[in-house]
């Protein structure tokens, strides 16, 4: 009581003794020497004890009010616009295909570049995928992967020719699928927060917690990827885009994750995974190109092993897949963390 008397003084229950204990390391094995059966029994009492608290005991604490309607509503509208401002740019370009100048096209692509980062921005900053302490670089992280999904394979495909020689070709289909991915993730990420402070309620120990959540972030993610892949498929038809979405499936994943993550109070490891993702897209081409210098050959041919296997297309699904694969290893873990979900 002496060494967490700030935190017991300042709980309105004893959920949240309970959660900041965890916080503090304090695990059902630490709460057994102290006579307890778990934390919860443990802030109970610590609770009980504190001056000013209740020496009855406390109540079950009452489920978090849900969202109203207007409120869901509302969210949900937003998520909706970075979407809708990257299928109006596409339209416009279609329309307007051989009838505007190269100047005006790329005045079109602007606008719509700068509308979907404004709506990015306000959906971003409310509802299920606001990240109340921020997410650090990931913004920087994030446009480099973005650029890469539309750049990457291309330039990738040239560099290996011998090249780089001639203007990159643009894929923009993933950034139409990933925009218009964002309600989708923004309902997933409110299914996940919903259900697990209702098995936060409902649980006795922090075990019994941590074994619901976990499969709970599971189906989340599966649910995310069955919206996410006919999306991405769909723009690849409006857009000319060739092969299946893997590298932009794994890429939307690992966005979804690094959010849902950030939203929790956790953008740290967001943040890392992101940055470990634009390393390997960054050390491909790079690779390549210090090949040609005398006598290091052998640095391209991880490069020229991958891109055989599997493509240009190869060096992103890695890149992404690897890195959604450790977030989402990490995340089973963080998130299913009492202290993760009292701040939400």
């Amino acid at each position: 009581m002496h060494h967490h008397r700030a935190l017991c003084e300042r709980a309105v229950s004893p959920l949240e003794i309970a959660a900041g204990l965890e916080a503090h390391g304090l695990t059902d094995r630490t709460a057994a020497r102290y006579r307890h059966r778990d934390v919860f029994a443990l802030a109970e009492e610590l609770y009980a004890r504190t001056p000013g608290g209740s020496a009855e005991p406390p109540p079950p604490v009452a489920p978090a009010p849900h969202p109203d309607a207007g409120a869901r509503a509302g969210w949900t509208l937003l998520a909706l616009l970075p979407g809708a401002a990257c299928l109006a740019t596409a339209g416009a370009l279609r329309l307007t295909e051989g009838a505007l100048g190269g100047g005006a096209r790329a005045a079109v692509v602007l606008a719509g570049a700068l509308l979907a980062c404004l709506a990015l921005r306000l959906c971003l900053g409310r509802g299920p995928l606001r990240a109340p302490e921020g997410a650090g670089r990931a913004g920087l992280y994030a446009c480099w992967l973005l650029s890469f999904a539309v750049y990457g394979e291309e330039l990738i495909a040239q560099v290996i020719s011998g090249g780089p020689d001639g203007p990159w070709q643009a894929a923009p289909a993933p950034l139409l699928g990933l925009a218009a991915a964002i309600a989708p993730a923004a309902w997933c990420a409110h299914l996940f927060t919903v259900r697990a402070r209702r098995k936060l309620d409902g649980s006795r120990a922090l075990e019994e917690f941590g074994a619901g959540v976990r499969p709970l972030l599971l189906v989340v993610v599966a649910l995310f990827l069955c919206a996410l892949l006919p999306l991405l498929y769909l723009a690849g038809l409006g857009l000319g885009g060739t092969g299946t979405p893997v590298a932009a499936a794994a890429l939307g994943v690992l966005f979804f994750l690094a959010r849902l993550l950030a939203a929790h109070g956790l953008p740290g490891p967001g943040t890392v995974a992101l940055a470990a993702a634009c390393a390997v897209e960054a050390a491909a081409p790079a690779l390549v190109l210090a090949a040609r210098l005398p006598g290091l050959d052998p640095l391209a041919r991880p490069v020229h092993a991958l891109v055989a296997a599997g493509g240009t297309g190869a060096v992103p699904a890695l890149a992404c897949g690897a890195a959604a694969l450790g977030l989402l290893v990490h995340a089973s873990a963080a998130l299913s963390r009492a202290s993760a979900h009292t701040r939400t």
